[in-house]
């Protein structure tokens, strides 16, 4: 209301300062956005957050199906924790080492996986060629709390497997969890 008067106020007696003032107002008025994220339209090659978001698909124990976001670099445990995933304690030891190259492996001098609570099944061979292969210390966690028949080829630790840009729309099963609240 008051913007309207004062913009009569100004065509009467300025019509430049009437001219300059609906520039103003018009380049000034909020404007609406829709509740659907902009997909990045980045023709410069600037990275954007949206090149480091995936989407997993997490099955858990009762067959329901629920789509989490995940950033890149960050761990699957992490992913599922922050978006109400629950697995139970995390296998917490930084990784032993990382693959950088196919003739150049890192070592990280971590203690690997300290427990096996986190199990994850990562659907199919399209899941498990995404992640870097399981290391020693991983196998012996998943073979220490799990029994033979429950260990398949897709089995991981959920604290071990890294997410990266290839993984979008990996489905991942959560089996159920062991009891891990024995006092």
């Amino acid at each position: 209301m008051l913007s309207s008067s004062l913009n009569r106020l100004v065509r009467s007696t300025a019509p430049a300062a009437a001219r300059r003032l609906s520039a103003f107002t018009a380049t000034t008025t909020p404007r609406k956005f829709s509740a659907a994220p902009a997909v990045s339209t980045n023709t410069e090659g600037l990275p954007s957050v949206y090149d480091k978001i995936v989407k997993i698909v997490i099955i858990d124990p009762s067959g329901a199906r629920r789509t989490i976001p995940a950033m890149v670099g960050q761990s699957l445990y992490q992913a599922c924790d922050m978006n109400g995933v629950d697995l139970g304690p995390a296998s917490v030891g930084a990784p032993e080492e990382k693959i950088r190259s196919s003739t150049w492996t890192e070592p990280l001098y971590g203690e690997g996986a300290t427990s096996g609570f986190d199990h994850v099944l990562l659907q199919g061979n399209k899941g498990v060629d995404m992640v870097e292969p399981p290391h020693t210390n991983e196998i012996k966690m998943l073979e220490a709390y799990w029994d033979k028949d429950e260990i398949f080829p897709e089995s991981r630790l959920a604290s071990m497997v890294e997410i990266n840009n290839k993984m979008d729309g990996m489905v991942v099963y959560v089996p159920d969890r062991l009891v891990d609240d024995i006092p």
